[in-house]
């Protein structure tokens, strides 16, 4: 890796005075496909079509069956949609670095993919929140459930969620665009992420604190926002006389929780870790926690773990299968 990398700071920087600018940085974390590459390739292929087509058919599963047309349904195939960009922004990369020679990505391509698979991220942070919200709701003051959550609300919090994810990181990217960026080009990562690339820089990143303070304040506020709705629902379902009634109410919020406790407990270790640090095994195994395996378990816990869901992606291929029958 040394020497590729060597080549490439050779043959695609540019010289300014006595320091060569780095324009490409080396992901050097991927194997060559003769060391191995191809056994990571087959099963993160399988997952990402995985992930695709899953998230694709609870998406049109709620868009088209009636009965799912309700509050908690669309904020999960919002969630679905969201989960398929938020995968691609990563997993081509990982896939084309597992078997090209040239595991390298472009400043510019760099920069792109921190942007937005931090929005994307972000942004289903708080839709996740708005999941939790609409789950206290349902669960704490079911009279008024319908009369507050209204379509136009559910809307108006999916715009906010997007607002928010894609505005509160353009400001550490448009800053991360201006630095100079020499010497090594070697990526400890999996992916374009922030600090792997501002160790990389070759000025002054002190200010990158603050700017890590107000997502360490988002991811909070998230994190407290969601936890303080489930433990109000959880002492209800608890305080509940049935049997039967405790049941139903957990096994609508158990899947939420699940996701909940998956995304926001990898983020929480990798983005709130202040003054820790991780060797580069264990900060590879975080990123691959929330990169990769969150979003394969989402669209198993939602459609398997769900019996409406069920339902509707059974009549949604038995609509299909009748459709082709007819031709």
């Amino acid at each position: 890796y040394r020497k590729q990398s060597l080549g490439n700071q050779h043959c695609n920087s540019r010289s300014n005075g006595n320091q060569t600018l780095v324009t490409e940085f080396l992901f050097s974390m991927f194997p060559q496909l003769y060391e191995g590459g191809l056994l990571f390739f087959i099963p993160l292929l399988l997952v990402y079509i995985f992930i695709i087509s899953g998230n694709l058919v609870i998406f049109i599963a709620v868009q088209l069956d009636m009965t799912l047309h309700t509050p908690m349904y669309f904020f999960i195939s919002v969630l679905s949609f969201l989960e398929i960009w938020y995968t691609t922004t990563t997993i081509p990369n990982m896939l084309s670095c597992l078997i090209s020679e040239k595991k390298t990505i472009s400043l510019a391509g760099c920069l792109m993919q921190m942007y937005f698979f931090h929005s994307l991220g972000i942004t289903e942070g708080c839709v996740l929140t708005a999941m939790a919200i609409d789950r206290y709701i349902a669960i704490c003051h079911p009279l008024r459930y319908r009369t507050i959550m209204t379509p136009k609300l559910c809307i108006q919090l999916t715009a906010g969620s997007c607002l928010c994810g894609f505005l509160l990181v353009l400001p550490e990217i448009a800053w991360i665009a201006t630095l100079p960026f020499c010497g090594s080009n070697q990526i400890h990562q999996i992916f374009c992420d922030f600090s792997p690339v501002l160790s990389l820089a070759c000025t002054d990143t002190s200010l990158v604190v603050i700017v890590d303070a107000i997502h360490a304040v988002e991811i909070l506020a998230s994190f407290l926002v969601i936890a303080l709705s489930y433990t109000r629902i959880i002492i209800l379902i608890l305080g509940m006389p049935s049997a039967e009634g405790r049941h139903k109410a957990f096994s609508t919020c158990a899947a939420h929780l699940a996701v909940f406790l998956l995304f926001f407990g990898s983020v929480a270790v990798m983005y709130l870790r202040f003054s820790a640090t991780y060797s580069v095994f264990w900060d590879t195994v975080i990123a691959v926690t929330f990169v990769i395996l969150a979003p394969f378990l989402n669209p198993i816990i939602y459609s398997l773990r769900n019996k409406d869901m069920k339902h509707a992606i059974g009549r949604l291929f038995h609509q299909k299968r009748a459709g082709r029958h007819e031709k």
